[in-house]
């Protein structure tokens, strides 16, 4: 069994357990069983009842489960399944457009084309400069002229 798969069955087996016992009710006893078999023993969740699920730190997976039970099992008739599908729908066309934006290779090579600009305009600017070490006059009189400076 994946490690993270066995995670997330303990996530949706906690998260069932903050859950009215009704919406449990409608789960199949075997699938529930297959949760209780393969969840990882050692994990210990850590989910606030308090805190709405979208704000905690869930696995993708447990996710992607919690949308199966809504589907399948705690949605009241099929006008309510439509428009869960819908909504399942509207959300990975934006995540697949927002992936598309991010990994599109045109968009890379301006990226790329723009960090390499920007390294051209600072190697541009870096000039050697001439640095002139003082004779030693210069260096005894500026050591008089701070020692009468600091003594006013």
């Amino acid at each position: 069994m994946e490690n993270s798969l066995s995670k997330a069955y303990a996530e949706v087996l906690l998260i069932l357990s903050y859950m009215e016992q009704k919406y449990a009710d409608m789960i199949p006893k075997k699938l529930l069983e297959l949760f209780n078999e393969e969840k990882d023993q050692n994990y210990q969740p850590d989910i606030n009842p308090k805190i709405s699920l979208a704000e905690q730190n869930l696995q993708r997976k447990t996710l992607a489960l919690l949308a199966m039970l809504n589907l399948n099992y705690w949605c009241k008739d099929e006008s309510e399944k439509q428009e869960m599908l819908k909504m399942y729908a509207k959300n990975d066309k934006k995540i697949e457009a927002e992936m598309r934006e991010r990994y599109n290779p045109d968009n890379l090579f301006k990226t790329r084309k723009k960090v390499e600009q920007n390294d051209e305009a600072k190697e541009e600017s870096t000039e050697i400069i001439e640095y002139k070490e003082q004779n030693i006059f210069k260096k005894i009189l500026n050591k008089i002229m701070k020692f009468f400076k600091t003594n006013y």
